[in-house]
């Protein structure tokens, strides 16, 4: 093969070291590239684009598995079908709850801040410690 990129020139073209490339090779995610004759990986220059798309996939807070579903759904061309657009929803989803949730957590804890909680059990004692603490379950009557 000639043109190709060795590991180390594709990962810093991406911006991931060496071991991440392998990594994503071993996971299906990089196709196993041609082999010099002394055995150096050559990697096609889409491979700097493809790992670049990884990377991007993942600050958008998606997992390798994710991933590598969105990139099955592109090499089968049905990547038009809707596949990143419902993944993006779902994930979308996901993350506007975690946000919620952490509103939630942020709030509440500005609010400990505020009642001067300085001890999380003379707190669970006190009408005004705004942390929710779970009520003891009832026992059932049979």
């Amino acid at each position: 093969m000639t043109g190709g990129l060795r590991s180390g020139q594709v990962a810093a073209a991406a911006g991931v070291n060496p071991q991440t490339l392998r990594y994503y090779e071993r996971r299906g995610l990089v196709a196993e590239p041609d082999r010099t004759l002394g055995g150096h990986r050559l990697y096609p220059p889409g491979t700097v684009r493809l790992l670049r798309t990884i990377k991007t996939a993942q600050r958008l807070g998606f997992t390798l598995d994710e991933v590598a579903a969105l990139l099955a759904l592109s090499a089968s061309n049905r990547g038009t079908a809707g596949g990143l657009r419902r993944h993006a929803e779902t994930k979308l989803a996901d993350v506007e709850q975690r946000i919620a949730d952490l509103t939630a957590i942020r709030d509440t804890l500005r609010e400990a801040v505020a009642a001067g909680c300085d001890d999380l059990a003379a707190c669970a004692r006190s009408p005004r410690c705004p942390l929710p603490f779970a009520e003891p379950a009832r026992e059932v009557q049979t």
